[in-house]
């Protein structure tokens, strides 16, 4: 059992740029907010968003390369720290989300029966594609 785990759904903030190691593997980076709304003290709603840095290797990499800007997209992964040290001196720690599997949400829609139909479309981290299964999405 995997207790290092976080699925989060939620809008890209730019489309995931490809690059490539000096080993020859392929990582995408790409940012994700996920935004919820809650009622505060005088009763007002509220919203507040998270951002997430998201990383994609290999065959999931080329995947999130064909996402685009705005689109709603569920990960799975595993929360990865990283220290480093830029130019000025200070070391700085960062949180990565390191993405397993990805999928992108399909908007929902209403079919002729009156029901929701919507689904996820992306792959794992075996490169298995689950293009062909009809993931429940609900109302939007």
């Amino acid at each position: 059992m995997q207790k290092n785990r976080i699925e989060l759904a939620g809008y890209l903030a730019a489309k995931p740029e490809l690059r490539y190691l000096p080993s020859g593997t392929r990582v995408a980076n790409a940012r994700l907010g996920e935004t919820y709304r809650f009622k505060g003290g005088d009763g007002a709603i509220q919203s507040h968003t998270n951002w997430h840095s998201l990383v994609f290797y290999d065959q999931i990499a080329e995947v999130a390369i064909t996402y685009e800007q705005g689109e709603n997209v569920y990960i799975e992964g595993s929360v990865q720290q990283r220290k480093f040290t830029p130019k000025d001196g200070l070391t700085r720690t960062v949180h990565e989300v390191h993405v397993r599997s990805c999928h992108l949400i399909e908007a929902a829609r209403v079919t002729g029966a009156g029901e929701f139909a919507g689904g996820l479309r992306g792959t794992d981290e075996d490169g298995g594609n689950n293009d062909d299964v009809d993931w429940p999405v609900g109302p939007v």
